[in-house]
C-alpha cells in the first residue's frame, strides 16, 4: 500500500492505477489511505512537499498519527531550499508517531540536525548555528517566492486544482517579520518558528521533540560516523542501528571509536540498544570488539570486506581484549567478500552464544588446506537452540559427515544449504544425498529446505524420499531453484512424489531450471506435480545459463 500511496502523492504516471481510478479524485484517494500508512518517503519533489504542507489539506495531520517509519531519499544539503523538506520531516519525526529514521547519510550536517535532541543529549554547537542560519535563510526565500506567486495569475487557479498530477504554486506566505526572524535565532532549540511560517494558525509554544528508536544511515562515510559517535553515549532510547557504507570499508580506527561510544551507551542501565548492524568492516575480528562493546545485543549483521592494510596495534588489542562471557545474542549474520578468512572470530562468537535462534553466513572461505568441519561441529556443541540455519555461498564438499551430525543434534525450523557444493566431492552422489535426506527426515521441526544452487540435476528424484516412510518430513517449502534440473529429471522426481505423497502441500520453487530444454516434458512433469506442490516457476531460459554459471563460479 505504502508504493501505491507515494505513487499517488508525486504525481508518478501509471496506467494500471490510472485505468481504476481515473474518476476518482486523488487527494479523496490519498485521504482515505493515509491513515494506514506506516512508511513515508521525502524525495526532492519541493512542489509536492509543499502541497502536503498546507494548512487546509489534513493529509499531513493524517500521516502524523499514522507514519512509523520516515526516509530521507535525497541527499539534502544546506546549499540548496529545504525548507519544506526540514518541515515535513518535523512534523513526521517530532510532533507524530514516527520512530524509526532512514537516511542518506553523505551530509554530515544534515545527520547532526536530524539527530539533534532526538534521543541524544550531546549538541553540535557547530552545526546548530550553520542550521540557524539555514532556517532564517529558507524562511525568507519562501516568503518572497510566496509574494511572487500571489502576483501571478498562474497562482488562483493553481490553489483550485483538486488532483496532484500537476504540482501546485509555492503557497503564499505573509512576509516573515520580525519577531518571526528573531524567533528562529533559537532554533533548533525551538522549532515553532519553521512550524509557524508554514501554519500560522499553530499554537504559540515550543514545538514538541521526538525519540528516534531506530536509524538507519545509508552511504555513511567516515565524515557522517564521526558525527553520530558523539551522540550514541547518552541515546539511552535507541533500540536498532544500521549503518551501510557503499563506497569502501570503514577504517579500523573508527570502527574502535564507534564500539567505545556504544560500550559506553551499553554501560548505563536505561540502554535499550538491541540491535546493531554493520557494513562494511575491514576484518573480521572486529565482529568480538563490537560484541564486547555491546553485551546486551540480540541481534548483529555485520559484513566484512578485508583490507590489505596493516592492522598494527589495533589487531592486537582486538583479540587481547575479546571476552568469553555469555552472549545474550538470538540473531547473527556474518557475511564476507570471497576471501580468505580466519574463522576463529566468529567460532569464538558463536560458542559465547547458546541462545542463538538464527544464524546466517555467506562467503566465508577458510585458510588453504581448512574446511568449514569446525564451523559445524561448533553449532552442534554450542548452538542448539538455532531455529533457522543460512549457509550460503561456502563450501561444504567435504564436510558431509559433520552436517549428518549437526542434524541429530538439532531443532531447525528452517535450514540453507545454498550454493555449498554439496555433492562435488561425492563418488556416489545418489547416496550421498539420501544420507541427507535421512538425517533431515529425523528434524521433525524442519519446515523449510533449500538446496539451491547445488548442481543436484540428475540426483534431485532422490529428494522426493523426504516424504516417504513413517518419519515422512514435515518441510511445507523446498527450493531446488538453479540446480540445472532438466524435464526428465524433473518428471522422475514428479513420478517418486505421487508414489510419497506428502502429508501437505508442498510450496516447490523451481525457478532457474533449464525448463526450455523439452517444454513438452516439462509440462508433463508439472502436471503430476501440481496435484500436491505449490510451484514456483519463472521464464529463465538455458541461454542463460553461462551467465548464472559464471555468476555462482
Amino acid at each position: 500500500m505504502e508504493l501505491f500511496f507515494l505513487t499517488m502523492f508525486y504525481g508518478r504516471k501509471c496506467e494500471k492505477i490510472a485505468r481504476h481510478i481515473s474518476d476518482v479524485s486523488i487527494r479523496s484517494v490519498l485521504l482515505v489511505m493515509a491513515k494506514y500508512i506506516k512508511y513515508f518517503c521525502i524525495n526532492s519533489t519541493p512542489n509536492y512537499l509543499q502541497t502536503l504542507s498546507a494548512e487546509k489539506w489534513p493529509l499531513l495531520s493524517i500521516l502524523e498519527k499514522s507514519v512509523r517509519t520516515v526516509e530521507l531519499l535525497c541527499s539534502v544539503s544546506f546549499k540548496r531550499k529545504l525548507f519544506y523538506e526540514l518541515y515535513i520531516l518535523h512534523r513526521l519525526l517530532d510532533h507524530g508517531e514516527a520512530k524509526e529514521l532512514i537516511i542518506d547519510a553523505r551530509r554530515p550536517n544534515m545527520v547532526a540536525w536530524l539527530l539533534h535532541a532526538r534521543g541524544s543529549q550531546y549538541i553540535n554547537q557547530h552545526v546548530m548555528k550553520l542550521m540557524r542560519e539555514t532556517i532564517v535563510s529558507c524562511i525568507s526565500n519562501v516568503a518572497a517566492a510566496g509574494a511572487a506567486a500571489s502576483d501571478s495569475p498562474e497562482a488562483a487557479s493553481a490553489e483550485e486544482e483538486e488532483d496532484l498530477a500537476t504540482p501546485r504554486k509555492r503557497l503564499k506566505l505573509d512576509s516573515v517579520s520580525e519577531e518571526e526572524k528573531s524567533a528562529t535565532s533559537k532554533f533548533p532549540d525551538d522549532l515553532q518558528a519553521l512550524c509557524q511560517t508554514v501554519s500560522p494558525s499553530a499554537v504559540a509554544e515550543a514545538c514538541p521533540r521526538g525519540r528516534i528508536h531506530s536509524l538507519h544511515m545509508k552511504d555513511c562515510g567516515p565524515e557522517s560516523l564521526r558525527v553520530l559517535i558523539p551522540y550514541l553515549p547518552t541515546w539511552l532510547c535507541l533500540h536498532s542501528l544500521t549503518l551501510r557504507t557503499s563506497l569502501s570499508a570503514f577504517r579500523v580506527s573508527d570502527v574502535l571509536d564507534l564500539a567505545g561510544s556504544i560500550q559506553q551507551l551499553s554501560e548505563s542501565s536505561s540502554s535499550r540498544l538491541t540491535h546493531l548492524s554493520l557494513g562494511l568492516l575491514p576484518n573480521i575480528e572486529l565482529l568480538e570488539a563490537l560484541l564486547d562493546a555491546s553485551p546486551s545485543l540480540r541481534s548483529l549483521t555485520v559484513e566484512i570486506h578485508p583490507m590489505a592494510e596493516d592492522l598494527g596495534p589495533h589487531r592486537t588489542r582486538t583479540a587481547e581484549s575479546a571476552g568469553m562471557s555469555e552472549l545474550p545474542l538470538e540473531k547473527l549474520s556474518v557475511k564476507v567478500a570471497q576471501l580468505q578468512t580466519d574463522l576463529h572470530s566468529v567460532l569464538r562468537a558463536l560458542r559465547r552464544s547458546s541462545r542463538l535462534a538464527s544464524l546466517h553466513i555467506a562467503g566465508m572461505r577458510p585458510p588453504h588446506g581448512s574446511s568449514h568441519s569446525q564451523l559445524l561441529s561448533t553449532l552442534s556443541e554450542s548452538n542448539r537452540c538455532l531455529k533457522q540455519l543460512h549457509l550460503e555461498d561456502l563450501n561444504l564438499s567435504s564436510c558431509l559427515p559433520d552436517i549428518l551430525n549437526l542434524l541429530r543434534h538439532c531443532m531447525l525450523e528452517e535450514l540453507w544449504l545454498k550454493d555449498c557444493r554439496l555433492l562435488e566431492k561425492s563418488s556416489n552422489r545418489e547416496e550421498s544425498l539420501q544420507q541427507l535426506v535421512a538425517a533431515l527426515q529425523s528434524v521433525s521441526s524442519l519446515r523449510s529446505l533449500s538446496l539451491a544452487q547445488n548442481r543436484l540435476a540428475t540426483s534431485v528424484a532422490v529428494l522426493a524420499e523426504l516424504f516417504s516412510g513413517s518419519s515422512a518430513s514435515a518441510v511445507t517449502r523446498l527450493d531446488l531453484s538453479s540446480n540445472f534440473i532438466q524435464a526428465a529429471e524433473l518428471l522422475q522426481f514428479g513420478q517418486r512424489m505421487e508414489t510419497h505423497r506428502p502429508p501437505h502441500r508442498v510450496t516447490l520453487d523451481l525457478r532457474k531450471n533449464p525448463w526450455d530444454r523439452d517444454a513438452k516434458l516439462w509440462n508433463t512433469a508439472v502436471e503430476r506435480l501440481n496435484p500436491v506442490c505449490d510451484l514456483l516457476m519463472d521464464g529463465w531460459t538455458s541461454r542463460d545459463t553461462m551467465a548464472d554459471h559464471i555468476s555462482n563460479m
